[in-house]
């Protein structure tokens, strides 16, 4: 039963992984056997996630790479390809937001977030999957959001991008599944992190939403592990185009 779950000999990328959900992801894929290449624009938080996983005793590489950026996701995951060799398995968690009134949105802070969340996490994964197709093997795990499908004020170019990154994730998963490349996504509940953090600050907020969680907890991001190793392993090897939701119960009590 182990061997499903095992992902050694695999090669995995997880973007946006100087902090939070990338580098707990990293490091656990680490654990469960993969070789790990992170790319994520903090440099030295990046170099950080880098040695984690070579404390798992596993190989890693480290590129920093802007993911709004087509021109720089490409030259990134060139130079990835070159000194890894391929990509099994690939995490699209690069991600931006920031908490405004949709009435004050400018068309910066849209092109931002929208050009991060998901022009990045296509782009990316377009440029993995032709490798994967050659090899007729691959998978790719989406990092989607509670706002895939419930609206939450002050969020909405966030809550847009992360609803077109699901709508994504079921495309590709039928035209890739011939070429034997699988595309799920994940979708983290409240997790604290630096993008969450303008929401946990207001103390009131965080007792309002505790109520709405079955678990009577937010998420601590080795809850994530779990389910992003299962998707990326044989364990989930007849499973595409699903997203498996990690929030506590929320969304099925609402």
């Amino acid at each position: 039963m182990n061997a499903l779950f095992d992902l050694s000999g695999k090669i995995a990328l997880v973007t946006g992984a100087s902090r939070g959900i990338g580098a707990a992801l990293a490091r656990g894929l680490a654990a469960a056997g993969a070789d790990v290449a992170v790319t994520g624009r903090e440099v030295a938080r990046l170099a950080a996630t880098r040695q984690a996983i070579e404390a798992e005793g596993r190989q890693a590489w480290a590129v920093p790479v802007d993911a709004s950026s087509v021109a720089d996701i490409d030259a990134g995951i060139a130079r990835l390809l070159d000194e890894a060799g391929r990509i099994d398995l690939l995490v699209n968690n690069a991600g931006m937001e920031e908490v405004r009134p949709s009435l004050q949105v400018d068309e910066a802070l849209w092109d931002r977030i929208v050009d991060t969340n998901l022009k990045g996490a296509f782009f990316t994964a377009r440029a993995v999957a032709k490798g994967m197709a050659e090899r007729k093997s691959g998978v790719i795990l989406n990092v989607a959001s509670l706002t895939s499908e419930v609206g939450v004020p002050t969020a909405t170019p966030y809550g847009a991008s992360k609803s077109g990154l699901l709508g994504m994730t079921r495309a590709l998963s039928t035209e890739w599944a011939p070429l034997g490349i699988r595309v799920n996504a994940i979708g983290p509940g409240y997790f604290r992190t630096s993008l969450t953090e303008a929401f946990y600050a207001d103390p009131g907020w965080q007792q309002a939403m505790l109520a709405k969680i079955p678990q009577g907890r937010f998420g601590d991001l080795d809850d994530l592990v779990g389910p992003a190793v299962f998707l990326c392993s044989d364990a989930a090897r007849y499973v595409t185009g699903q997203c498996l939701y990690v929030d506590g119960g929320f969304l099925a009590s609402i």
